[in-house]
Order: structure tokens, then C-alpha cells, then sequence
């Protein structure tokens, strides 16, 4: 069991892979990892509903804020926007908030902090992004980020400070390390963050555009004579692929940083490596597929096969038992 019986049921039928990761997690931080990525993902259900009316998913994020940063706050029904929903697993998961919520009482004060701390930067991350771009919607125009500044703080926002949260539940309970390593890791262990949310922005780019959302700093598209909406013409590639390969580069810089990060945590961590290893190996392999593909093309998409992520999975359980056998994993997986 990761969290309840009723929560794990949530967790399977949204989590998809991750919930491979939390699986291997070691005991002691599984509920806690679990249970942000649990009212993370409501946050961002509610977030790309298409109701195309901003306002309202902008109080219903308010009031999600509200109820899981304080006790005994109750959360607005969400009834309505569980009836917009595709997905059968996210129309369910926001029928059934109160899970997660009442879950939240079962975590420890001090780590209840950090839940709390790293879920409000979530959520006001995709505040900031419903103000910017507007509700999902697909007959919308298309808005970018203005520079590489926005880009890297709404990495931050979303998934960075995942990693900061990750590196807090690793030192509370598992890691012990002195203030010089400490710091290094919280560092690596954003920009481990930052890496996978800088996959899915270059490798989702045609299905954000569909909803108006450009991820890709317009001043980088500016410098090679492209505007937004150019993007979704998949014969624009060639002109788009310099900026492409460029925040490949900068995506692989904060890859090469997540290796660093699990080459500090101890040999004798292993559940907590291979957790690690995980979508570092895939996110590697999605990088190296996104080179040699045509991202703009909305019929090709980039996705690393479930029979692959089983075989990588191996792999990692493999590398931990052998001396060196996670560096040289790493090493070849680059």
C-alpha cells in the first residue's frame, strides 16, 4: 500500500509509469511522494479543463489552494468540471478530491510543510499560467512565453520544486548528509525537476499550440524568423530545428545534472536510485528520439514504449546490485 486502499486506486488509474517509480520508492517516502503527486494532479486537472472560462478555473484552483494548505477547509464541488473531463480516470479523481484530503492528515507535521510548500508553488504556477495563456481551449489564438526567464521559472513552478520536495523527503528520512552536500543536492535535485518538465514542453509542443500555449520563448523564435502560430506547420521544422536542438541542449544540461544527483545518494539506497533512475533513462531516451523527429508534426508522436520502460526498469534493479553498475548505466544510457 502506498497511501489507503482508495487513494492507490487514484494514484494506479492517473499516475500511468510514475506509478512504477512510487512502487520501488523505499517505504518511508512513498505516501509523502505519493500523496503530492496525487493533489498536484488535481490542480492540473482543474487547470486544463476546457470550460473556456478562465475565471472560473481560477477560483476553483483558489479554493483547491485553500483546502489543502489549511486543516478543516472545505473544497468546492467539482462536479461540473468532472463532467468536462475526457479522461475517465481524471473525471473520477475530481469527483473523489476528498481522498486525497482526508490522506493528508495521516503525513507528519514537518512533512506536511514541505506537501503543503511545493503544492502551493504548483498551483500557483498554473495560476500564472491561466492568467497568461487562458483556459484550454482550441479555437483560441496562440500566446508564447516572452524569454528564456519565463520558461525556466515556470519549469521551476511546476516541476522543479518537485525535486526540491523529493530532495527534503530524502534528507528527512533517509539520506544524511552536511551542509555543503545538502545544498548541492537541493540544487541538482531542481534542476532533476526542471529536466523532465523541459521534456514534456519539447515534446507536447503541437497538442499545447492546439490549446494556444507556446512554451517556446518567443524571442528564440524571433532570432530565427518565426512567429507562434508558424509552429503548428510541420514544414516549418527546418527553420524551427536550431531552437529545438538548442533547448534539447539545455534540457540534456539538467539530465547530466539528475545523474549527479543519484550518483550522491549511497549504493545502499537502491530503491531509492532505481527510482530515480527511472525517468532519467527514459527522459534520456525521449531527448535522443526528439532529435531525430519532427516535433512539429502532430501525426508523430515521441513516446517511449511501455515493453521499454519494463526492459529499463531491469536494468536499474540490475545496475544497483553490481559495483559502479548505476554510473555505468548512466553513463551509456547518455
Amino acid at each position: 500500500m502506498l497511501i489507503d486502499t482508495e487513494a492507490d486506486r487514484l494514484l494506479e488509474n492517473t499516475s500511468r509509469s510514475f506509478f512504477l517509480t512510487l512502487k520501488v520508492l523505499p517505504h518511508s517516502i512513498r505516501k509523502q511522494v505519493g500523496l503530492l503527486y496525487l493533489l498536484a494532479r488535481v490542480a492540473d486537472t482543474i487547470a486544463d479543463s476546457k470550460t473556456g472560462r478562465v475565471e472560473v478555473l481560477l477560483e476553483a484552483l483558489e479554493a483547491w489552494d485553500r483546502a489543502t494548505s489549511q486543516n478543516d477547509v472545505p473544497m468546492n464541488d467539482l462536479s461540473t468540471l468532472a463532467d468536462l473531463q475526457s479522461d475517465p480516470a481524471e473525471e473520477t479523481l475530481l469527483r473523489n478530491v476528498s481522498i486525497p484530503l482526508e490522506a493528508l492528515s495521516s503525513i507528519s507535521e514537518n512533512d506536511l510543510i514541505h506537501i503543503r510548500r511545493c503544492l502551493g508553488i504548483i498551483i500557483g504556477g498554473q495560476t500564472l499560467d491561466l492568467k497568461r495563456f487562458g483556459p484550454a481551449n482550441d479555437s483560441q489564438g496562440i500566446s508564447s512565453l516572452n524569454n528564456d526567464d519565463e520558461l525556466d521559472d515556470y519549469a521551476y513552478r511546476v516541476a522543479g520544486c518537485v525535486g526540491e520536495f523529493w530532495t527534503s523527503m530524502t534528507l528527512a528520512h533517509l539520506v544524511t548528509a552536511d551542509g555543503p552536500t545538502s545544498e548541492q543536492m537541493f540544487e541538482l535535485g531542481i534542476r532533476f525537476g526542471k529536466a523532465l518538465q523541459m521534456i514534456n514542453i519539447l515534446r507536447d509542443i503541437p497538442e499545447d499550440l492546439r490549446f494556444g500555449r507556446c512554451y517556446i520563448p518567443e524571442t528564440r523564435l524571433q532570432a530565427v524568423g518565426l512567429n507562434p502560430d508558424e509552429l503548428t506547420d510541420p514544414n516549418q521544422y527546418e527553420k524551427f530545428r536550431i531552437v529545438h536542438n538548442d533547448l534539447l541542449d539545455i534540457t540534456q544540461g539538467h539530465l547530466n545534472a539528475a545523474s549527479r544527483y543519484i550518483l550522491m545518494l549511497p549504493s545502499n539506497q537502491r530503491r531509492l536510485r532505481i527510482a530515480c533512475m527511472l525517468p532519467v533513462i527514459i527522459g534520456q531516451q525521449t531527448v535522443d528520439m526528439l532529435r531525430v523527429n519532427n516535433v512539429l508534426d502532430r501525426n508523430t508522436r515521441i513516446k517511449v514504449p511501455r515493453k521499454e520502460i519494463k526492459r529499463i526498469m531491469r536494468k536499474c534493479v540490475i545496475a544497483t546490485l553490481l559495483p559502479g553498475g548505476t554510473r555505468r548505466l548512466l553513463m551509456r544510457s547518455r
